[in-house]
């Protein structure tokens, strides 16, 4: 690092840097250029930091010699060009709902590379998927599993299904994102997937291709993923003993934490997959049981670190000796995190980074008709001005894919930034796309 990012730890981030005029960039790409070129609210994507959070996962999985696949959760961020750099590297893709399932097909991502998640999937959603052939659909619970073999024999095919299991751990991580306790929407009751199975090997359209589960979001402390797989390999032996069947995959879901704030520390993609492998083999082998396929579900730790939100100051109000709030051009409807999740930020005045101001402690605010339109919370800047430039860090899971018309504000664009080179990859809504649908 030079000296001057020494100054500045706070963009001690990837693909962060500072350029030969001392403008702050992404990817190589000046953040000032390109909100004067796009407009603000915006949001960056940074395409190497995506397809090297991808080859870490596939890296990581063929240094241990194991039958795997990478599976991208969709929901986290998906457009058309996504696909297109997921297809590149080799991913498969897990969908959970028609317009995901749409946007895939229509980018030419491959229906057999795709999984279908979702806990209420409609009858005309499951057509589609049976329709298009796609690869895998994730059975949530036991309607499901009667309305897809209705279906399949309707349309005189087979459907390959893996069974969702809610395995009883619960982890460290906010009540909302947690999935693997029992006490959830998703799945099936792990004491009851005997019961389930013979309903599954009952069904002429059905074929078992294996187990799923996913514990949570924005995991930092791996211990819950040694009792999962504990607990999952249990049924894999149970259905071992009672039907004489393997069982080919094994789902573990997704969840690995990301940096947020400069104090996060999240495990590494490769320490993530080398618990995952360890302990596996050791379950497996302990219960004489055949490796199953590992499949894992990736996306907030593929995609969030790899995106950034640039806003433009506008109002400035100080409440004397209580605090000072700088508005922004945007708010909730690009990113609800805060007030549904209480999420933490960090950010950066883009025109002052080298700035010797005295600096202050600010709360960034929305421009929303909600009081708790608050992005970020105390939040130490240079002496700021109505008109400089904010740059929030890792917005890159769950912001755009997340998004709204509250207000009948427009969703911003999103640029893909490249080692210099940047492309619109979704325009900006205008009015007119405010009011298209209105009869």
């Amino acid at each position: 690092m030079n000296n001057q990012n020494n100054i500045i730890p706070q963009i001690y981030r990837d693909g962060f840097s500072l350029n030969n005029s001392g403008n702050l960039a992404f990817d190589q790409c000046e953040l000032i250029k390109l909100a004067q070129k796009y407009g603000t609210p915006c949001y960056l994507f940074s395409e190497s930091i995506i397809r090297n959070k991808c080859r870490q996962y596939t890296s990581a999985f063929s240094r241990r010699n194991v039958d795997f696949e990478v599976i991208y959760a969709g929901k986290a961020f998906l457009v058309k060009a996504m696909c297109n750099i997921l297809k590149e590297e080799g991913l498969s893709l897990d969908v959970a709902s028609g317009g995901e399932l749409y946007t895939a097909l229509s980018a030419g991502f491959p229906s057999d590379k795709i999984f279908f998640h979702g806990n209420n999937k409609s009858q005309e959603e499951i057509e589609f998927a049976v329709k298009e052939k796609i690869g895998t659909i994730m059975v949530d619970n036991e309607y499901e599993l009667g309305l897809i073999n209705q279906i399949a024999e309707k349309l005189n095919t087979k459907v390959k299904i893996i069974l969702r299991v809610t395995p009883g751990v619960d982890t460290h991580t906010h009540q909302f994102i947690q999935t693997g306790q029992i006490d959830s929407k998703f799945g099936i009751s792990i004491d009851k997937v005997p019961d389930v199975m013979e309903r599954v090997l009952s069904k002429k359209n059905i074929i078992y291709q294996g187990l799923h589960c996913h514990i949570g979001s924005q995991i930092f402390d791996l211990s819950p993923y040694i009792l999962t797989i504990k607990e999952m390999v249990k049924l894999i032996k149970q259905i071992k003993d009672r039907w004489r069947m393997d069982t080919p995959n094994l789902n573990l879901g997704g969840g690995l934490g990301v940096k947020y704030l400069e104090s996060d520390q999240p495990p590494s993609i490769e320490n993530f997959v080398n618990l995952i492998v360890d302990n596996l083999i050791t379950e497996i082998g302990e219960n004489n049981l055949i490796m199953p396929r590992i499949l894992v579900e990736p996306g907030r730790s593929i995609v969030a670190e790899a995106g950034v939100t640039l806003y433009t100051i506008g109002a400035i109000k100080e409440i004397p000796g209580i605090r000072k709030y700088l508005i922004v051009d945007g708010g909730m409807a690009d990113n609800p995190r805060p007030i549904l999740y209480g999420a933490k930020y960090e950010a950066v005045l883009v025109n002052k980074i080298n700035s010797n101001l005295p600096e202050e402690v600010v709360t960034i605010a929305g421009k929303c008709c909600e009081s708790g339109d608050i992005l970020i919370k105390d939040l130490k800047l240079p002496s700021t001005s109505v008109g400089d430039l904010l740059a929030v860090f890792t917005t890159g899971a769950y912001h755009y894919s997340m998004s709204s018309n509250y207000n009948r504000l427009l969703r911003p664009p999103v640029i893909l930034v490249n080692q210099g080179e940047d492309r619109l990859i979704v325009k900006g809504e205008t009015y007119e796309d405010i009011i298209r649908n209105d009869i």
